[in-house]
């Protein structure tokens, strides 16, 4: 089964985002805008223990504020809506999810830039009209975070929920 693990803003104004996966996402309609915390990995793990580690590594955080603005592109052909406020907190969450049983499909090569993907690009010259085409673009995305969501991948590349746990469960329940 491929999985990923994301946050999902809930932006007032997503749509202003949806308009611009709409012309430069291939991922448009199949899986909403999100910051991926867990990049895309198969693996047999459980619905259970994925969910156990899951809420262990929530437990202790609190939601925060999001706010992501400004397109800039990347040297691999993707446009990316930057995260200009809490990004830390993000990268801490990326951080305590690749522990315990995702230890294993962290990739080390790989910096991790927390971003919201809003163009793919199979060439340059490509990349380069959209960031043209974007640099006006400075809309301002703000929301508290609350929670964390499971992915499952199917083979068109849509995205069904698997589940969502939400920040400092045990502490609900106390």
């Amino acid at each position: 089964m491929l999985r990923a693990i994301h946050l999902f803003p809930k932006f007032p104004n997503l749509d202003k985002i949806e308009k611009v996966r709409e012309k430069y996402d291939s991922l448009y309609g199949l899986i909403p805008p999100h910051i991926t915390l867990v990049f895309p990995f198969e693996s047999d793990l459980s619905r259970a223990d994925l969910h156990t580690h899951f809420v262990a590594c929530v437990d202790k955080v609190s939601p925060f504020k999001l706010c992501v603005n400004g397109i800039t592109a990347t040297s691999d052909n993707y446009l990316f809506l930057n995260v200009t406020e809490g990004a830390d907190e993000i990268i801490d969450l990326h951080d305590r999810l690749y522990t315990g049983i995702l230890r294993g499909f962290l990739n080390e090569q790989i910096t991790y830039t927390p971003h919201i993907t809003v163009g793919r690009f199979a060439d340059t010259a490509a990349l380069e009209h959209a960031l043209a085409a974007t640099q006006h673009f400075s809309e301002t995305f703000e929301c508290l975070v609350t929670e964390i969501t499971t992915e499952i991948i199917k083979d068109d590349q849509s995205s069904v929920i698997e589940f969502t746990v939400p920040f400092g469960i045990n502490d609900i329940a106390k």
